[in-house]
């Protein structure tokens, strides 16, 4: 689902109009128009102020369920690095860090090529 009908979608359950919305978090109801068709892609500031009218997750409006969900033998493994000291959970989160920048980076020189 696009950020478009999660926002269509949540703004109905808790009983908004556009109007009521829009009037909420100060901006015209043309935007909350735009917004809800996919013509225009609501700011970072956008996104804070609705998710706090609607009281939701910015997280909620942007991904989709399944984007959030942590794969289950990570979530083990995260559950682990947690009953751990503080000294060898900073280790891992550096070697994690390290592992995701890399991984980042590949990624971006791919596309150029």
């Amino acid at each position: 689902m696009s950020i478009a009908a999660r926002l269509a979608t949540l703004r109905k359950q808790k009983g908004l109009t556009q109007q009521a919305l829009a009037d909420a978090i100060g901006l015209p109801i043309t935007q909350i128009k735009r917004y809800e068709a996919g013509t225009s892609q609501p700011s970072l500031e956008a996104i804070k102020k609705i998710a706090r009218t609607l009281r939701v997750t910015t997280d909620s409006l942007i991904f989709e369920e399944e984007e959030l969900e942590a794969d289950a033998d990570l979530a083990m493994q995260f559950q682990a690095i947690a009953s751990m000291p503080r000294k060898q959970q900073s280790v891992i989160k550096q070697l994690l860090e390290g592992m995701i920048i890399k991984y980042g980076a590949e990624r971006w020189s791919s596309r150029l090529k």
